[in-house]
This record gives structure tokens, C-alpha cells and sequence, in this order.
């Protein structure tokens, strides 16, 4: 879509907690326009929505609209952040196995800024199925990157947990 657009969205996303759940039908209204603007075909439309309800509290409205999105092939970017929000959306309404088959290939994914989105969110959905152990190892391991110090140790704890064969001893440098 034009620059213009791309900023009244932004623009309306930066705005979103001065809405407040009094007015968030209001919000979603506003959404609704921006992506009423778009071609009808635009994979863009039913992203915009689904993040509306998504974020307004409504995962089972979203969750059609983020399948449309992908179905219309939103790509890039906003395909990770669909996939991503799908999965939690589906956590969201209980359907946690769907959320684990989106993300889990999304671990092989080329790197971006997500790559910890996606092990969050994972991580909620292995909780939610009852494997709390994996989905703390994929938490661990994402945080890892992110300490100034241990993580080495961290990283390696995190395979271990995501590995539970592998036992529990303590990996070197801890």
C-alpha cells in the first residue's frame, strides 16, 4: 500500500491505548475504514481486522481474518507477524496443537526481530499442550541472547530442557 496509508494505520496502532475497552469498538470501526480503502483482493484488509479483534479481546473473530490474510498471500514481514498472532490466537481459543504446527517451522525460519515472538509464543502454546519443560527450554533459549553474562550456560540449559533426554546435569560454565 502508498506511504499515506502505511502512516494513518501506524498512526491509529499508536493511538490504540488511548482507546481503552469502553471505546474499543470505536477502534476497530477505525481499522475497518483504513482497510475498506484497500483493494478488494488485499491480504492487507483482513490482517489489519484480525489484529483489530485480536487486540480489542475478541482471538475468536481474529482468527478467520488472520487465515484469510495468509490464504490471500500477505507476505514478508507482516506473513511472520500473521503466523505469530494466528498462534496465539488459536492458544487463545484452545486450539493450542493448530498454534505448535504454525510456529514450529517458524523456528527454520530466516532470522528477523520475531525470532523471540515466535519462541514466546510457543513457548504459551507447549504450556498449554502440556509441555511446559519445552516451552521453558525455548524461553530460556531466547533470553539467552539477550544476558549480558551466562549465556552460554543458559543456552545450554535451554537444550537440555528442550531435549529431555539429554538429562539434567549442569552444562560447563555455569
Amino acid at each position: 500500500m502508498n506511504e499515506d496509508w502505511e502512516h494513518r494505520v501506524a498512526t491509529a496502532w499508536a493511538e490504540f491505548d488511548t482507546y481503552g475497552e469502553a471505546r474499543a469498538e470505536e477502534f476497530r470501526a477505525r481499522i475497518a475504514e483504513l482497510a475498506d480503502e484497500l483493494p478488494p483482493d488485499s491480504p492487507l484488509a483482513p490482517f489489519e481486522r484480525a489484529c483489530a479483534y485480536d487486540s480489542t479481546g475478541h482471538s475468536d473473530k481474529a482468527v478467520p481474518l488472520y487465515r484469510e490474510a495468509l490464504e490471500r498471500g500477505i507476505c514478508g514481514y507482516r506473513r511472520r507477524r500473521t503466523v505469530i498472532q494466528l498462534a496465539s490466537s488459536l492458544r487463545n481459543t484452545g486450539r493450542v496443537d493448530e498454534g505448535i504446527a504454525l510456529l514450529t517451522p517458524e523456528l527454520d525460519a530466516p532470522s528477523d526481530e520475531l525470532d523471540d515472538a515466535v519462541r514466546g509464543t510457543l513457548a504459551l502454546c507447549l504450556a498449554d499442550a502440556g509441555r511446559a519443560r519445552e516451552g521453558v527450554g525455548l524461553a530460556v533459549g531466547a533470553l539467552a541472547a539477550h544476558l549480558p553474562r551466562y549465556q552460554r550456560s543458559m543456552a545450554a540449559y535451554a537444550r537440555l530442557l528442550a531435549e529431555p533426554e539429554a538429562g539434567r546435569s549442569s552444562p560447563s560454565g555455569a
